[in-house]
């Protein structure tokens, strides 16, 4: 009996074991099966997007987007910018492009190459041949005779950090010396902020980041002109709907962002074993009242009533010139409601003009931070420059500061800035030099040279070029200076320039300097040919000259012109649109 029931007891054993081990394979086959369908849900999907996007590019559908395309400069092999890079960030018609550089393959021993990285106002608008690139490049080469200087000015309008990131990525292959970033102004306004017209406002930073890519690929770049309808360009104006508060929390992501990339751009610029400078942006505050303002939130209407009131009160004390008086009402005001940019322009205004400069530029800053149509760098932006500077060991050039010590009482107005944030001559002649300073102490020490060009320079060379010598070699001629001045005043004539508290006395300012007569042609050409002389190979010395020779004698202009060519083949146009072959 026992040996039957053991036999028994085994059999039910081998029974369970041959059961499980079912079971158990069933079980692993099907998890087998499931895994198998889950890789090819997401390899499949992958493969067909690999070869459609390998076949888009052998059929030649789409374009590259990479910076730089390989072309020739003067016969001799270059990286020239690529039209098409700016895709990913605008939409269709909306392409904005920088002044159009290339940069030669080879780098000649003794060459030091400097990239600048920003904005339009980086860029030197409204005219980049006068922008402080432009500057640096001249005191450089005149204060080190026996090095040769190249600084490529990539900066472009309407372009932010996120932009920057792959420009900086592009330049790193170029053999750079220094990075100078010289950015803030469009973290709101431009791709992908908040407050833009241009690429979509998701503020995620790895959605933004994968937006570029999928836009930088054949298969998003047919989908989008399949699915985007083509916009044109429009200015400032575009953007006149799209404000956002300085209490919105949209803007703790646009400072979150603007600190990522601008940390992720400089740890680029280092990889390339560059020296990297970051600058602190310079904006007008003085005369740029804010675009536009908001009340604070839960405002009820009777405070907005006697906000209205406090408000109207002191503008009547500010026109009888009672300052002080106007002051107390505007205080008052602000008890209400002291959100409301345009009502801390009008304090600061009042505290200028009552004499308490420290004061008013706490106020004049203030009406900025709190402008709603963020086209102007806020302290906080500038704040981030400060600190990731610091704390990533690079050097740091704060221009905020340094042209508020080249203006009247410490506070910048247009004295050194156009408009709102664009620089004139006398402002770029101001950042270029302090970037002089910061870029020598670190460039090879050079036996002092006495000057071989004394016609331009009474100075040794050990010295810093003045504003008056730069411009020589510029050409900054009076006719420029009327020609930018004509274009500042044109484009203040329109929104939202035409919506600030103080247009009028914008207006006033530049048609006086606009109104200005102008050279006399024959010295303006004189001064074109001397500078040519100097730089034969300045390719923006040929271009302005071509363009002020244009209503004299065309075939001269046209001659200016074509040797005004950033690259071999790039086509060049007459002012009047003729190609010029």
């Amino acid at each position: 009996m026992f040996m039957a029931t053991e036999v028994s007891d085994k059999v039910d054993n081998k029974v369970n074991v041959r059961v499980d081990v079912n079971l158990n394979n069933k079980e692993v086959h099907a998890r087998s099966f499931w895994g198998l369908r889950i890789a090819a849900l997401i390899l499949v999907p992958i493969l067909l997007l690999g070869v459609t996007e390998g076949a888009l590019r052998l059929f030649d559908v789409g374009f590259s987007t990479s910076l730089t395309v390989p072309c020739t400069m003067q016969g001799r092999p270059a990286s020239c910018y690529n039209l098409f890079f700016p895709a990913p960030f605008f939409p269709p018609g909306m392409i904005k492009t920088p002044q159009a550089y290339g940069v030669p393959v080879e780098k000649p021993s003794g060459t030091f190459r400097i990239f600048v990285l920003g904005e339009s106002a980086a860029m030197g608008d409204p005219d980049p041949a006068f922008g402080f690139s432009r500057y640096l490049e001249v005191m450089l080469q005149e204060r080190f005779r026996s090095m040769k200087f190249e600084v490529v000015n990539t900066g472009s309008v309407a372009i932010n950090s996120h932009v920057l990131l792959p420009i900086a990525k592009g330049l790193a292959e170029q053999r750079p010396d220094l990075f100078i970033i010289y950015s803030g102004n469009n973290e709101v306004v431009g791709p992908y902020g908040p407050g833009t017209a241009l690429a979509s406002s998701a503020m995620s930073l790895p959605v933004i980041r994968g937006s570029i890519f999928f836009h930088s690929t054949r298969i998003g770049q047919l989908l989008t002109k399949i699915g985007t309808q083509k916009r044109e360009w429009g200015g400032m104006e575009m953007f006149l709907d799209k404000q956002v508060p300085a209490s919105s929390p949209l803007m703790s992501k646009v400072y979150e962002n603007f600190e990522s990339n601008l940390r992720d751009t400089i740890a680029v610029a280092r990889g390339s074993g560059a020296r990297v400078i970051v600058a602190t942006v310079a904006t007008n505050l003085k005369d740029c009242a804010p675009f536009a303002s908001a009340h604070r939130e839960g405002l009820t209407q009777g405070a907005m009533h006697s906000w209205s009131a406090l408000v109207q009160q002191g503008s009547d004390f500010e026109n009888a010139r009672s300052y002080a008086d106007a002051l107390k009402a505007y205080s008052a005001a602000a008890q209400i409601d002291d959100q409301y940019a345009e009502l801390e322009f009008r304090v600061a205004r009042s505290l200028w003009l009552l004499g308490d400069y420290a004061a008013s530029r706490e106020h004049f800053s203030r009406a900025r931070n709190l402008d709603t149509l963020r086209f102007r760098a806020d302290s906080k932006i500038n704040e981030i420059n400060r600190a990731v500077a610091t704390s990533s060991g690079v050097e740091l050039v704060d221009a905020d500061e340094i042209l508020a010590r080249g203006s009247p009482n410490g506070i910048v107005g247009s004295e050194l800035v156009y408009e709102h944030v664009h620089m004139t001559p006398e402002g770029n002649y101001l950042l270029a030099r302090a970037m002089l300073f910061q870029i020598a102490g670190g460039l090879p020490r050079e036996k002092e040279e006495a000057s071989s060009q004394p016609e331009i320079s009474s100075k040794a060379a050990s010295e810093v070029p003045s504003q008056v010598e730069c411009e020589q070699l510029l050409a900054l001629t009076q006719h420029d200076r009327l020609r930018m001045n004509r274009e500042m005043l044109e484009r203040l004539q329109k929104p939202p320039f035409t919506t600030q508290l103080n247009h009028s006395d914008q207006i006033l300012r530049l048609t006086i300097k606009a109104s200005v007569p102008d050279e006399n042609p024959d010295e303006t050409v004189s001064q074109y040919q001397w500078a040519i002389g100097k730089k034969a190979d300045d390719r923006l010395l040929h271009y302005n000259f071509g363009l002020f020779l244009f209503d004299y004698n065309r075939a001269a202009a046209a001659e200016q012109l074509r040797m005004s060519r950033p690259w071999d083949g790039f086509p060049v146009f007459a002012p009047d649109g003729t190609p010029l072959g």
